[in-house]
């Protein structure tokens, strides 16, 4: 590429930021490093009635979360600041008055009421109910009143608004990176507004002219501007801009996981996964919504997760760390198609990752809730717990649940084993067996494994009619680690005597 990848991820603070946005952002950070490039966060605050406290920091700190940092922004800086919309409000209204100049915008005077008014005059008549090259010169605006009018208002003090003026009859054509050429007539748009009463932007204005301050050179976003791509191919061509216009990619919609719909949060509340990346409280209602952060996914196995919800990469490889991601996208094999959101696909990626963690690692993620339970190993001891339990579980969250036999005597006992194999003989066998296993001198699993095996053959049992019911005496799980190596783990004296009280306290079967 002749010229510098430069791309920008620019949300507005009205919320949380959706997964679909932080797709959005990853994929503008992916591309711009595998070029060598800048990744950009704006933030776009014109709509300041729609603004929620909190959401712009929610946004810096997701990002930092996954590692998807910008090179520039609000808070690392940059040759370009400010990067916040309202910060730069002086200089929009500059391009707006050159719009008008050059007779590619107007004036707009019509109130609500009158607006309301010609809807209802167009939807009566069957015409589709927009301010257009038809409509238009029924209105009060520059195009329709006489320039003293015009002046007369303006000095006025009346309220306006800048609308485009968009031609008749003529085709828009643009190449999406995505979707390929697009192409749109003029008489299916309207004449957007550019800048509003109180002398604000709307996104449209804004954001063409900020990317093009901005020296974007790609413009990667949600399939949701697509419609407003051929007033932005417009805007750049009446601004003077079309020879340095961006290249554009809008990403399909992340759909719900029966494919019918763009992903919610409702479907999130119905299905048990976040749609968020944080945690996020709501300032005015105090509702908290989960985030994928809080619910314990990790964020390699987000970033990972989220990549191929959308991109296909040229072999079936699945699991990618941050860097070799960036080394392998490409927009060329993003899909046009949405793509279906996969809890159950999200959980394993999590659970690949957990195995990769060290086990110090994963103990620093538990650490206050084995402190909160009054559990305090040894590190040396948690860690040998962690890797003998990682491979049971999608979350290090349900490690202290899965393990707690490790750190406490067991409160209870698995009531479907003690229904099927707790029979008569049993507490008399368990009874037997740590007598057996207190013999064992060095209490190691091959050993423990030898002596369980003499013992079960000296009692004329199989060693399956057994194992269940000393696994159940030691841990109260049905299931769990290897059992031999798990007797190791937890020593001879405790072994023992959970054998011993088990055989006491479980009342037997049939």
């Amino acid at each position: 590429m002749d010229n510098k990848v430069r791309v920008r991820f620019a949300p507005s603070p009205t919320g949380p930021l959706h997964i679909g946005g932080v797709r959005t952002a990853l994929y503008n950070y992916l591309f711009a490093h595998k070029h060598g490039g800048d990744f950009i966060l704006r933030i776009e605050d014109t709509d300041q009635k729609r603004f929620v406290e909190g959401a712009e920091d929610y946004i810096n700190e997701a990002l930092a979360w996954l590692g998807i940092s910008p090179d520039e922004g609000v808070r690392e800086g940059g040759a370009f600041a400010p990067y916040k919309q309202s910060e730069r409000m002086s200089m929009y209204k500059q391009y707006a008055d050159q719009l008008i100049e050059s007779g590619h915008a107007y004036y707009a005077f019509d109130t609500p009421e009158e607006l309301d008014e010609m809807r209802q005059k167009l939807e009566a008549a069957r015409m589709s109910a927009k301010y257009d090259a038809t409509s238009r010169m029924s209105m009060k605006n520059s195009l329709s009143l006489s320039a003293d009018e015009v002046q007369r208002r303006i000095d006025n003090g009346d309220p306006y608004v800048v609308r485009i003026k968009l031609p008749r009859q003529e085709e828009v054509r643009f190449h999406d990176e995505v979707r390929g050429w697009v192409v749109v007539h003029t008489n299916q748009m309207d004449d957007k507004v550019l800048l509003k009463q109180d002398g604000l932007p709307t996104y449209h204005l804004a954001n063409v002219v900020d990317d093009h301050i901005m020296e974007i050179s790609h413009v990667i976003r949600g399939e949701e501007w697509l419609p407003s791509a051929p007033l932005h191919v417009l805007l750049y061509r009446y601004l003077g801009w079309e020879d340095t216009m961006p290249k554009f990619a809008h990403l399909s919609l992340l759909l719900k996981p029966n494919g019918k719909g763009k992903l919610s949060k409702r479907d999130g509340d119905a299905g048990g996964f976040p749609v968020f990346p944080l945690e996020w409280k709501d300032p005015k209602t105090g509702d908290i919504s989960s985030g994928y952060r809080e619910s314990g996914y990790l964020p390699e196995a987000v970033n990972n997760m989220l990549a191929l919800l959308g991109w296909h990469p040229s072999d079936n490889q699945e699991l990618f760390a941050l860097e070799e991601l960036v080394q392998a996208f490409s927009l060329e094999k993003v899909s046009k198609s949405g793509a279906k959101f996969d809890v159950d696909k999200a959980r394993w990626f999590n659970h690949k990752y957990l195995q990769e963690r060290s086990s110090e690692d994963i103990a620093s993620l538990i650490a206050s809730d084995i402190e909160s339970r009054g559990w305090n190993p040894e590190a040396t001891y948690l860690h040998q717990v962690i890797d003998m339990v990682k491979e049971k579980v999608n979350f290090a969250k349900d490690i202290p649940n899965v393990a707690n036999f490790f750190f406490e005597e067991p409160k209870s006992y698995d009531e479907k084993v003690v229904r099927k194999k707790w029979k008569n003989d049993v507490p008399g066998l368990i009874s037997e067996l740590g007598d057996a296993l207190a013999q064992v001198e060095d209490f190691n699993a091959s050993s423990i494994q030898s002596a369980f095996e003499a013992f079960a053959a000296s009692k004329e049992k199989s060693t399956g009619s057994i194992m269940q019911p000393m696994r159940l005496a030691v841990s109260g799980q049905a299931g769990g680690p290897p059992i031999f190596e798990m007797l190791e783990l937890l020593g001879k004296d405790t072994v023992v005597r959970r054998l011993k009280t088990a055989s006491e306290v479980i009342p037997s079967g049939e």
